[in-house]
C-alpha cells in the first residue's frame, strides 16, 4: 500500500483556543479562506490577491514554534504575523464542571514593549521583505479550572484553560526594521546600554536586554564598544 500523505502541520498552536478563533474572526474579511493548506503547513486566513495572495497566521504562544515554519513560508508568500498583547485581563476561575466561582482583575498590565518576550526566538525572520507583523493590543480572559493532583507532589491549585477576547483596543503594525525603532526613545542618549534603554522604556532589565538584542538582529542598532562590563548600542 502506498504510504499515506503527510498531514499539514498548524502554524500556531495545535490546540485552538477562544482566543485564537476570535481573533481570527477579528481580522477575517468578506473573501478570506479559513485553514487553507499552503506548503505543507495550514495557513490561519488566505486573503486572495496577487502574487498568491496574503497569508494571515495568528500566534497567541510562542514565537519559538514558528522558527522552522515561517522562512519556509516566506519564500514564496507575504505573510502578516498577528500576535495580541493584553493590556488589561480578568482572571476566571471555574469548578471542575466549568461552572464559574470568580472574577477577578489581575494587577499585571500588558504593553508593546512585551513583544520583544517572544521575538527574541526569531529576530533575524523579521527582516524578510514579505512579512509583515501587527501586534493587537486587546483585553482578555484567562480562563482558570482546578489542577489534577500529582501522586508524587503537589501541583498549583489552578491551572489555564482557556483564553477569551473580550476587545481589541488597538492594532500595531510593523512592516520594516526601521519601524522598531519606536522602541528606542528620542531623549535617550547614545550610545547606550540595554539598562539605559530599560530604565528609559519603565521595563526589566532583562527585556530591555531582549529588545536590544532583536534589534541588533534585525540590524537597526549596531554595538558602540563597552562602558564598564556593559555593551553599548547606538542607532545603525
Amino acid at each position: 500500500m502506498p504510504a499515506p500523505a503527510a498531514r499539514p502541520q498548524r502554524i500556531g498552536t495545535l490546540r485552538e483556543t477562544h482566543l485564537h478563533a476570535a481573533l481570527k474572526a477579528h481580522l477575517a474579511q468578506p473573501g478570506d479562506q479559513l485553514e487553507v493548506p499552503v506548503d505543507g503547513f495550514v495557513a490561519d486566513l488566505l486573503r486572495p490577491g496577487p502574487a498568491g495572495g496574503l497569508l494571515i497566521e495568528v500566534q497567541t504562544g510562542s514565537f519559538a514554534a514558528l522558527r522552522r515554519k515561517l522562512p519556509r513560508l516566506l519564500e514564496a508568500h507575504q505573510l502578516q504575523l498577528v500576535h495580541p498583547i493584553a493590556l488589561e485581563k480578568w482572571i476566571v476561575r471555574v469548578d471542575g464542571a466549568g461552572r464559574p466561582l470568580s472574577r477577578r482583575k489581575s494587577p499585571r498590565r500588558g504593553a508593546l514593549p512585551d513583544l520583544f518576550y517572544e521575538l527574541v526566538s526569531l529576530p533575524a525572520v523579521l527582516a524578510h521583505p514579505n512579512l509583515t507583523l501587527t501586534v493587537l493590543l486587546t483585553r482578555e480572559e484567562e480562563v482558570r479550572a482546578p489542577a489534577a493532583r500529582s501522586r508524587r507532589r503537589w501541583r498549583r491549585d489552578y491551572r489555564v484553560v482557556d483564553r477569551q477576547l473580550l476587545d481589541v483596543v488597538q492594532a500595531v503594525d510593523f512592516r520594516t526594521p526601521a519601524d522598531f525603532l519606536a522602541f528606542i526613545p528620542l531623549r535617550l542618549p547614545q550610545p547606550f546600554t540595554s539598562r539605559a534603554l530599560a530604565e528609559a522604556l519603565n521595563v526589566p532589565l532583562d527585556l530591555g536586554q531582549k529588545i536590544t538584542y532583536c534589534l541588533r538582529g534585525l540590524g537597526v542598532l549596531a554595538e558602540a564598544g563597552h562602558e564598564r562590563r556593559a555593551r553599548l548600542y547606538r542607532v545603525a
